[in-house]
């Protein structure tokens, strides 16, 4: 694989043709809206030359540009341009840091209400020209089928239990009142949006007890530790974190101070099942790595608007455990990090 300063805006065009085209299916008259970073420059540059043919105007604005980071709440440039240009389909492409996971939970809403009849957006938080060639140049209605499938299961069940060869042995008990969301990656109407590269659904579980053993870490953990060299333990009872543990003293505290940061930081807020079954293995970034066959866990903010769960946090990290093993009340749905064969559309002596 090459170095990251070998990739070319060529390397990017099918990914971002991919995610303009189908993920967001921009329409002739439309106007695209990109915020990004220095770092994500190329990124964000070859989403606006996909979308420049089609789209009736581009707008592509870099997080340095409207202040000092890390940025914490929307600057009132940043409103104002949003306001001035209405966007019809945003996309968001900068690189995490400490502190501005508030921001983004701002920015977000704010950018779909922009326009009065309502924005499609494509949050793209850490990607790299690494996930534009891989998750972003996969077959969506593939990963739309199977993302339905295991929703149309994990919504109406009563609890799901996942097991991993590493001790993993989680249960998450699940609230009827709360709603599981589909996240298939193809985002056509006013309102939706989704994390790019897509597949997963996910909801906010009712309770949760049990051990995670994880190998990778979301929000800034993500791009500071990439794939964990040593695994991060978490016990968790009626819903909330009762310990943190690691072979790796610094990754543990530095996971603690998270855990126990914020208000409810260390409460189950969601619980998620990937579905995108074109990737191969974890790469280190979350954005694409939560979206691997298997389950990942939310400590924080419990995406409430979307859930209908009704409590919040200023934190939100993700944790994946890997290999597992999915039991859907009873039901085996997947072994050891592969799905059954009615989860993948095929009958079982395809599988």
């Amino acid at each position: 694989m090459k170095d990251i300063v070998d990739f070319t805006l060529e390397d990017m065009r099918a990914g971002a043709e991919v995610a303009v085209q189908i993920c967001m299916a921009v329409q002739p008259g439309e106007r695209v809206f990109i915020l990004g970073d220095e770092a994500s420059s190329l990124i964000s540059q070859a989403l606006a030359d996909a979308a420049s043919p089609i789209a009736d105007s581009v707008e592509t604005h870099t997080l340095e540009s409207l202040g000092t980071r890390p940025i914490t709440e929307i600057p009132g440039k940043l409103q104002n341009a949003l306001e001035q240009f209405q966007p019809h389909v945003s996309f968001y492409t900068a690189s995490s840091r400490p502190g501005e996971l508030k921001f983004r939970m701002a920015y977000m809403p704010a950018v779909m209400q922009a326009n009065p009849a309502g924005a499609r957006h494509g949050h793209m938080i850490n990607i790299t020209p690494l996930l534009m060639m891989q998750g972003m140049r996969v077959d969506y209605q593939q990963i739309y089928d199977v993302t339905m499938r295991v929703h149309a299961l994990a919504s109406q069940a009563n609890e799901i239990r996942v097991t991993n060869p590493k001790g993993t042995d989680f249960t998450a008990v699940l609230n009827p009142d709360f709603n599981w969301i589909p996240c298939h990656g193809l985002y056509h109407e006013p309102g939706k949006w989704g994390n790019l590269p897509e597949g997963e659904t996910f909801t906010s579980p009712g309770d949760a007890n049990g051990v995670l053993v994880v190998d990778e870490l979301g929000d800034y953990f993500s791009e500071r530790y990439g794939i964990l060299e040593t695994p991060v333990r978490f016990e968790v009872e009626d819903g909330r974190v009762k310990s943190v543990r690691s072979e790796d003293n610094s990754l543990e505290k530095d996971v603690q101070s998270y855990i126990y940061g914020a208000e409810n930081a260390d409460r189950v807020g969601e619980f998620a099942i990937g579905t995108n079954i074109a990737l191969t293995g974890l790469v280190g970034n979350l954005l694409q790595d939560e979206k691997f066959p298997g389950v990942h866990v939310a400590f924080g903010d419990p995406y409430g608007k979307q859930t209908g769960a009704d409590w919040k946090s200023d934190h939100h990290v993700d944790v994946i455990p890997t290999q597992c093993t999915i039991d859907v009340d009873g039901r085996r749905i997947m072994s050891d990090g592969e799905f059954a064969a009615e989860i993948l559309g095929r009958a079982p002596e395809q599988a």
